[in-house]
Formats: C-alpha cells, structure tokens, sequence
C-alpha cells in the first residue's frame, strides 16, 4: 500500500544525503532513509538479546552437498 503525504524538509541535509547516496528521486531517498532506520532498529532488538538465552545451542551447520 501506498500513501502521499507532504514533508517539510531541510533542503540542506535533503542535498547532501542525495549527494551521499547518489540518488536523484525524493521518493527513492526517503525510502532508503526509512529502510535504513528500520533496519538499524531491528540490529538494536538483537543486540539487546545477547546473553538473554543462556541455555540457548549453536544450530547445527548443514554440509555443502559436493
């Protein structure tokens, strides 16, 4: 689904990170910027489990058919 919507944003920091990213789409840039956001939430969600499952066991590695 999608939604239009109107944002007001700083055309400073909007210039750079299209130059940071070499992207020429609004959209396109705003869609990496909120990629980006989720994926760094979902990295601290993990972190914040290290050492939380004490019993927990490495799975078991599945061999390369040859």
């Amino acid at each position: 689904m999608r939604m239009r919507t109107t944002l007001n944003l700083d055309e400073g920091k909007y210039k750079l990170a299209a130059a940071a990213m070499g992207v020429k789409e609004k959209t396109r840039l705003i869609h990496m910027g909120l990629d980006a956001l989720i994926k760094k939430k979902a990295m601290e969600g993990l972190a914040g489990l290290f050492g939380k499952a004490r019993n927990a066991k490495a799975p078991r590695r599945r061999r390369a058919w040859k």
